[in-house]
């Protein structure tokens, strides 16, 4: 059933007023799909439909909704039920939640959790936001080292309702250095007496409170974890961070990437609920930036008045060249943006990326070159002498622009730069002028045209 059949179902029910049939139609339902399906009503009735479902779903569910969703049912709450979902929630969700809340609708959620939730939480809200202390979760499962698997397991069936991972556990001292992790199968299939010190794992993969939630996050992409835990200054274990987290993570970068390769500032906000001012304000400084580069084409355009009027047959070939060139630009910046972000190279290979993206450059180019020879030839017979201008200058605009377009990302990475900047609105405006240079450059010379 669809999203769209899901909300007419629960529209006829609830003009019905039939709770029995919501209940039973939200009871088959993941807490992603409800949020979705309640943002399609209207305030009054979101909140009915909210109060019918069960606490623990209330709470995954209201985890689920965007930022402006949440304040407008915190605003709707009664105090009583910003405690009980707030009570639901785990920690990280929790802080996921505050970080984008107006100050006093904070102070409000703060002064109705518990005194313990409330600690953590605002000792989560103190890290930076693009840090791994601040994607972490308090709520893990912690094992002694002395426990034999039989205590372990009991205490987990005990102590592990509130945790959000309950596979993979960690073993500390009594001052909360890690000592060790071991997992729920790992237990499962050993001798009850075994100690759990005999049977974990001791050399353990972590990351700090104050390390970038992005290199935590490749972290997960480079050993499958599931979890993995956050240590602080004093090598404590105080969080771990789940594997949803990390594809947040992953999700974000990867979006905040893709604006900045449009020439955008990044935004969070969903496109649809963006005003407009505010997408001007992230869109203009980069226009302005690109138009003034741009003038620079305009001025070699003058600058080889002469050669367009004494042979006016070539500006028809200047938007292929320019074309062409920043979209050879653009495809060895993007290659070279990723495999930056996925590790496979590093600033010291870029002589490796300039001899690769050179010898990709030059075949390409040979044959960009000869098809617009024999086009040039077909289209105007006996100008061959023209011919050969365009496809030199098509093989040195293309080798132009992939160097170009291989080096700058390296570049920005070398002066600690998002290597994105370089993408695809910087790297045309470039190879633009370059082009340009080049193909009237060689106009001049092999048409004997006069400066």
């Amino acid at each position: 059933m669809t999203i769209e059949e899901r909300v007419e179902r629960i529209t006829a029910l609830l003009a019905k007023h039939d709770i029995a049939g919501l209940k039973e139609a939200f009871n088959h339902m993941e807490p992603v799909d409800i949020a979705e399906i309640l943002s399609e009503f209207p305030d009054e009735k979101r909140i009915v439909l909210f109060r019918i479902l069960p606490k623990d779903e209330a709470a995954d569910t209201f985890s689920e909704m965007e930022p402006e969703e949440q304040q407008k049912f915190l605003d709707n709450f009664t105090d009583q039920e910003v405690k009980d979902v707030l009570a639901e929630m785990y920690t990280d969700d929790a802080v996921d939640m505050l970080e984008e809340m107006p100050a006093n609708v904070v102070r409000r959620v703060l002064s109705k959790v518990r005194p313990e939730d409330r600690k953590d939480i605002n000792a989560l809200l103190k890290y930076p936001e693009d840090s791994a202390g601040a994607v972490m979760t308090t709520e893990y499962v912690r094992l002694r080292p002395n426990m034999t698997v039989m205590e372990a397991i009991r205490w987990i069936r005990a102590n592990g309702e509130d945790s959000e991972d309950l596979y993979t556990c960690y073993v500390t001292d009594t001052a909360q250095k890690l000592l060790g992790v071991v997992t729920v199968r790992e237990m499962l299939l050993c001798k009850r007496n075994a100690e759990i010190s005999d049977i974990m794992t001791k050399d353990v993969i972590s990351v700090h409170t104050t390390e970038d939630r992005e290199n935590a996050a490749k972290l997960f992409d480079r050993y499958d974890f599931t979890t993995m835990p956050v240590l602080d200054a004093e090598n404590r274990l105080v969080g771990i961070i789940t594997v949803d987290d990390a594809i947040d993570v992953m999700t974000e970068e990867a979006t905040e990437d893709f604006q900045k390769m449009a020439g955008t500032t990044p935004e969070e906000a969903p496109y649809l609920k963006t005003p407009v001012i505010r997408m001007v304000g992230h869109r203009i400084i980069w226009l302005i930036v690109l138009m003034m580069a741009d003038m620079v084409s305009g001025g070699i355009l003058g600058k080889f008045e002469d050669t367009l009027t004494a042979i006016p047959v070539l500006i028809t070939f200047i938007p292929m060249l320019t074309d062409t060139g920043g979209n050879a630009g653009a495809q060895s910046s993007t290659l070279v943006i990723r495999s930056l972000a996925l590790h496979e190279i590093s600033v010291k290979d870029a002589l490796k990326v300039i001899w690769k993206e050179l010898r990709v450059a030059l075949i390409c180019g040979l044959i960009l070159g000869a098809l617009n020879y024999i086009r040039i030839l077909i289209q105007y017979p006996g100008h061959e002498l023209i011919g050969l201008t365009v496809a030199i200058a098509m093989l040195c605009t293309v080798v132009m622009a992939k160097v170009i377009g291989g080096v700058l990302p390296l570049i920005a990475t070398k002066l600690h730069l998002d290597p994105a900047m370089m993408a695809s609105p910087l790297i045309t405006t470039i190879v633009d002028s370059c082009s340009l240079l080049i193909f009237l450059s060689i106009s001049r010379a092999l048409l004997h045209i006069p400066g």
